[in-house]
């Protein structure tokens, strides 16, 4: 990429927040190809490994989702043998989502990815937790401001 030289505004800046992502996502269909998962799927994956498992409820509000669009996903990752479905034996109408077996052992072999991604952006372990830290704040500051509209 040839050099700027002229300053960033804003908007650029966004822009160049939609290349990265796309970039990535990108990346990540490409390397989740053997694994025969989406990047969103891979992001629900994820999700399990750190939980174990969880309900629908809960999977909206920490992956930011909504019902009609992890319905899908949850429904492709059970067929696929990753994840399980029940219904809660105390309300009925409370969904438990747990990994399965399969699942688990996905894990393990997914964790070249995140190598593979680490490879693919070559950022440090600072420069990581830096950008990390200030795009959890640019959220931070749009979840609000949203928040602040509906009042």
């Amino acid at each position: 990429m040839e050099e700027q030289k002229y300053p960033i505004t804003q908007e650029q800046l966004y822009f160049r927040f939609y290349l990265c992502g796309k970039e990535i996502t990108c990346k990540y269909t490409e390397l989740l190809k053997e694994f025969d998962l989406t990047y969103t799927q891979f992001v629900v994956m994820r999700y399990f490994w750190l939980v174990g498992s969880s309900n629908l409820k809960e999977m909206t509000k920490v992956l930011m989702l909504d019902p009609s669009t992890l319905s899908p996903i949850l429904k492709k990752l059970e067929a696929k043998g990753f994840i399980e479905r029940r219904r809660s034996q105390s309300d009925e109408r409370n969904l438990i989502i747990t990994l399965t077996p399969k699942g688990i052992e996905v894990e393990q072999q997914a964790i070249k990815v995140k190598e593979k991604m680490a490879e693919f952006v070559q950022l440090t372990e600072e420069e990581t937790q830096i950008l990390n830290d200030l795009t959890e704040q640019l959220l931070r500051n749009i979840l609000a401001q949203k928040e602040k509209g509906k009042e």
